[in-house]
C-alpha cells in the first residue's frame, strides 16, 4: 500500500480527535479535503477506517489496527529529521569502533569513558573482532578505527597505527601444573613444555612477538593447539592442553582452573590503536586525542 504521509497525517487527527471538525481545525485544513484524503486512504487500504456517527466519528476495527500500528511514526519521523539535522550541524556523529574483547583492560574502559564525557553526542559502537578483521575492516571502511593489539612495523596501506599502552605478559598454566607453585618464572623454563596460542592468522603480530620471544632465549615455542579467540587460549589451558604465554588482562578471566604467572624478564607488549592515514577530522580526531592523553 502507497500511503502518503499527508493522509497519515489526516487519519491520524481524526483517529485520536474522534471528529473531523476538530481534526480538520487541528491541522488547518479544510473538512473536505480531510474527508477526501480520509476517503483515499481507505480505498487504498480496501478498509473502512471510520464509523461516521451525528455526534462524531468511531474507529472500526480495522481502524483500531491501523492506528496502533501507525501512531509512533510521525514522532520517529520528526527524531529522524532532528538527529539528520543535529548531525549536519556536527552535534551528533558516530564512530564504529573495534576491540578484543578478551583484553578490555581498564586502561580502554578509562578511554571510553573519558571520551564518551567530553564527546557525549558522539556514538561509539563497539565490535568485538580479532586484530587482522579489524584491519581489514579499516582498509574498507566497515570500521573508523580499533584497538588492534599488538602492532609491529608492517606496510599497511592506508592505514595508521597510534601506541597507546603498554602491558606485561604472563605465562598461564592449568592451576594443578608443577609451575603453577611459583610466583614467578623464566621465559627459557618454558622450553620443553606444549603450548597453546592465539592463532597466526588471526593476530600475527602477537604471535610473531611470542615466537621471538622464546627464540631469543634458545628455543622455538612447540605449539599443539591455536584459535583465533584468546578466551579460548585460556579455556585449553584450563583443559590442560598446555601453556600459554597471553597479556596479563587475561587473568580476570582466567578462573580458578588457570595460574597466571609473572615473568622474571621484563616482558611487555605495546597496544596500538589503528585509524585509516590521512587528517583525522571531528570526532576521529577528538578520539586519537584522547587516546594520546591516555599513553603511559
Amino acid at each position: 500500500m502507497d500511503c502518503s504521509f499527508r493522509e497519515l497525517e489526516c487519519f491520524l487527527a481524526v483517529a485520536e480527535e474522534l471528529s473531523f471538525t476538530r481534526a480538520a481545525k487541528r491541522l488547518n485544513l479544510a473538512q473536505p479535503p480531510l474527508s477526501r484524503h480520509i476517503r483515499t486512504l481507505e480505498d487504498k487500504i480496501g478498509a473502512r477506517l471510520f464509523i461516521r456517527e451525528p455526534r462524531g466519528v468511531s474507529l472500526t476495527a480495522a481502524g483500531d489496527r491501523f492506528y496502533e500500528e501507525t501512531r509512533t511514526i510521525p514522532g520517529k519521523l520528526s527524531q529522524a529529521g532532528e538527529a539528520a539535522k543535529r548531525t549536519a550541524a556536527g552535534e551528533i556523529s558516530r564512530l564504529r569502533i573495534g576491540f578484543v574483547s578478551a583484553v578490555m583492560s581498564d586502561g580502554l574502559l578509562s578511554v571510553l569513558k573519558r571520551f564518551r564525557a567530553s564527546a557525549p553526542g558522539v556514538q561509539i559502537l563497539l565490535q568485538d573482532m580479532p586484530p587482522n578483521e579489524q584491519i581489514r575492516a579499516i582498509m574498507e571502511g566497515k570500521l573508523d578505527g580499533g584497538f588492534v593489539g599488538i602492532e609491529e612495523p608492517r606496510e599497511l596501506g592506508g592505514i595508521e597505527i597510534m601506541p597507546w599502552l603498554r602491558e606485561p605478559l604472563q605465562c598461564f598454566v592449568p592451576s594443578d601444573h608443577p609451575l603453577a607453585q611459583r610466583s614467578r618464572i623464566s621465559l627459557k623454563d618454558l622450553s620443553a613444555e606444549p603450548f597453546v596460542a592465539v592463532a597466526h592468522e588471526a593476530a600475527p603480530s602477537f604471535s610473531n612477538l611470542v615466537r621471538r620471544l622464546c627464540g631469543d632465549v634458545g628455543f622455538r615455542p612447540r605449539v599443539v593447539l591455536e584459535s583465533h579467540r584468546a578466551q579460548a587460549v585460556v579455556v585449553m589451558v584450563a583443559a590442560g592442553s598446555g601453556i600459554a604465554i597471553l597479556p596479563s588482562a587475561l587473568e580476570r578471566v582466567a578462573g580458578s582452573g588457570v595460574k597466571a604467572i609473572p615473568f622474571k624478564e621484563r616482558l611487555t607488549i605495546t597496544h596500538h590503536f589503528a585509524r585509516r592515514s590521512g587528517k583525522a577530522e571531528g570526532p576521529m580526531r577528538d578520539f586519537g586525542h584522547a587516546l594520546k592523553n591516555s599513553t603511559r
